[in-house]
């Protein structure tokens, strides 16, 4: 038997035992050491906001039950595995896997952690994944002004990965201080207040991260000539309202989506969605990501602290569950 946390009602979820398949042949047991929780999608989930016509499209490799609930969801476990092949015996590994203190798949389904990324920041990886496709989405070139929307963790990961390759990216929150020391990481922090001063500095690409509907007109508003907004948020079932008039057509701007279902464009014919997962892990060897994980809880208190966690402006960045 193990435990796991299921989404039972809008508002609602609860830790319920569920029985473990007896283990076969080609499968791992995994002992959870770590997960984490991806604000954006759990949020929409927690309080029932998947639309109908994404309920296929938005199950999780591991996801047990359908939308709208209950459903055992999230894609963002570290653990060590326990039974299986002898040569990942005692391994650290990562799984698309929702939170559960233990859990049986097919070894295929977990990689193997870099020996200079730990458990307790591998959790990381499903956003990294994310942020890394799209920079690939984007496609940036040299001498392009690129700012990030959005300082959560999926905008600090884009602005972390863009500052490896990239020497002018500048990073904005709706908060003043968004709780991570971005000083860490060679890209400019920009005030809200300073963005909101003039037309702003015309920006080529501007990755949008908020989640908000009425940023993404802010960030259609920051554009240069021909600029592109690279949108990672998902809005769910809420409407957003966009002014294309004015600047829009006159200037060429475009709105670019970048979701992870997908391998970018550029890459897909070489990448397969593990390698990109792979590549995704290794990025996670800096020890100034530890950062971005600004609240541990334990696994036991999840389901009481849930609400707190999901709720709308909940400070901090990435929250880690400790098993």
């Amino acid at each position: 038997m193990a435990q796991a946390l299921f989404y039972t009602a809008p508002g609602q979820a609860e830790l319920r035992e569920v029985a473990l398949d007896p283990l076969s042949e080609g499968q791992v047991e995994v002992r959870t050491l770590f997960s984490a929780i991806s604000r954006g999608t759990e949020r929409l989930i927690f309080q029932g906001l998947v639309p109908e016509g994404e309920y296929q499209r938005m199950r999780a490799p591991m996801q047990a039950g359908d939308f709208p609930f209950p459903v055992k969801y999230g894609y963002a476990a570290a653990g060590v595995v326990e039974a299986g092949p002898d040569h990942l015996l005692g391994r650290h590994v990562f799984a698309l896997h929702p939170h559960q203190d233990r859990f049986r798949v097919p070894a295929g389904a977990v990689l193997d952690l870099p020996e200079n990324v730990p458990a307790s920041r591998a959790v990381l990886a499903a956003n990294a994944e994310t942020a890394l496709n799209a920079v690939w989405d984007a496609d940036i070139q040299p001498g392009m002004r690129v700012l990030v929307l959005g300082a959560g963790l999926l905008g600090c990961l884009i602005a972390a990965f863009l500052s490896r390759i990239h020497s002018d990216v500048d990073l904005t929150d709706k908060l003043s201080n968004p709780g991570v020391a971005v000083a860490d990481f060679p890209v400019n922090f920009v005030s809200a207040e300073a963005l909101g001063q003039g037309p702003g500095p015309g920006y080529d690409v501007v990755f949008h991260t908020t989640g908000a509907p009425e940023a993404l007109q802010r960030a259609l508003d920051l554009l240069a000539f021909e600029g592109r907004v690279v949108e990672l948020s998902w809005y769910g079932e809420r409407p957003v309202h966009l002014m294309l008039g004015g600047a829009f057509h006159a200037n060429r701007l475009t709105i670019q989506s970048s979701q992870v279902g997908h391998v970018a464009p550029a890459r897909r014919a070489t990448t397969s969605r593990r390698d990109r997962l792979v590549q995704a892990l290794g990025m996670l060897d800096d020890p100034r990501l530890d950062a971005l994980i600004t609240e541990e809880v334990a696994f036991a208190d999840l389901a009481g602290e849930i609400s707190r966690l999901l709720a709308p402006g909940a400070p901090g960045i990435a929250t880690r569950i400790r098993y």
